[in-house]
């Protein structure tokens, strides 16, 4: 208002409108502007008034509501929908986002633990045997409803094989250090890596102490995440999916008794589709490349004799697929 009537006072001076605002360091059109449209300062981020704005009061309210120990776990759609039901509405979900970031009370508002950012992997490429074993436990059915016998699996990701396993009464990580033990002796093997989920078995301070004496990595699937364990969550498909599997076993002798023939298969017998259709005994001795290369001939001669069932070009070929492993290693505490 000042800047229009200093305007206003140098035109009847006969001073221009125009080197006034020169000399004031505004547009003309800025002094038009403000002819036409009043003083309100429209830029954005500016204070303004807003009819529907929810007074200070409001706005005080509503974010007590939201730390409130009743809602201070609770998302602010489920605040919303809460209060609504109940017969009160403050203001729109967008708007209590808007309180609360501002506020800066987003991030966390209850008193429990932080989540935390689960660790980034590690691909590590599986080149050779005894390098990265993988293992859980399975629940076996028993003729007693809600009585279960508990199978321990170690498995090889290069080959695939089963290379030990127990089954006993109960989960414990006393078993499962005692199977690890067994494995290492026998095979005259250290791995570099042992996998498993987050389970107290695999977890145990048992097992845990054995491995980190023999330098062992640890890594450990994300909660709720069977993908991490993709290899022997397929070993378990396999078990139980297969032709002649028990839907109850009667005793521990019975379960270990088929156990042992199941295992002898799968290993010796089972072209496995991960590895090229050999079998984990084949894959782990080094026989399966010379199958490899027997197959791949036979298709290649095939191809020779009758071109024409190859019309697009396409033949089939068996060979070793790479296996890669997401390694996401324990964190060593101070």
């Amino acid at each position: 208002m000042e800047i229009l009537q200093f305007i206003a006072d140098a035109k009847e001076q006969k001073v221009s409108e125009r080197t006034t605002c020169m000399y004031l360091g505004i547009t003309p059109r800025t002094i038009q502007s403000w002819r036409k449209q009043g003083l309100v300062d429209r830029r954005k981020g500016s204070a303004r008034h807003v009819e529907h704005r929810l007074s200070g009061k409001e706005v005080q309210y509503f974010y007590d509501i939201a730390n409130s120990q009743r809602f201070q776990d609770k998302t602010a759609e489920q605040i919303v929908a809460i209060l609504a039901a109940e017969g009160t509405y403050i203001a729109s979900v967008s708007t209590l986002y808007r309180i609360l970031r501002k506020r800066k009370a987003l991030e966390h508002r209850q008193k429990s633990k932080k989540a935390r950012k689960s660790q980034p992997a590690e691909i590590y490429a599986v080149t050779a045997p005894n390098q990265v074993f993988s293992w859980d436990i399975t629940w076996l059915k028993t003729e007693v409803r809600g009585m279960f016998k508990y199978a321990y699996n170690i498995i090889d990701l290069f080959d695939r094989s089963l290379v030990g396993w127990t089954i006993e009464d109960n989960e414990s990580d006393e078993h499962a250090a005692r199977l690890f033990r067994r494995i290492i002796r026998d095979l005259d093997v250290v791995p570099k890596i042992v996998h498993g989920d987050n389970g107290h078995p695999m977890r145990g301070a048992t097992l845990g102490a054995f491995l980190d004496n023999l330098l062992v990595s640890r890594s450990y699937s994300r909660p709720r995440c069977s993908n991490d364990n993709a290899f022997i969550e397929s070993w378990h498909k396999t078990l139980k999916y297969t032709v002649g599997y028990p839907k109850t076993f009667s005793s521990l002798d019975h379960a270990r008794g088929w156990y042992a023939n199941f295992v002898q298969w799968y290993n010796t017998e089972h072209l496995h589709s991960g590895i090229g259709y050999v079998t984990p005994h084949q894959k782990r001795s080094g026989q399966a490349e010379a199958i490899y290369a027997k197959r791949n001939k036979c298709i290649q001669e095939a191809r020779e004799r009758n071109p024409l069932r190859w019309r697009q070009g396409k033949v089939r070929s068996y060979q070793s697929t790479p296996v890669t492993f997401q390694y996401r290693p324990l964190k060593k505490t101070a």
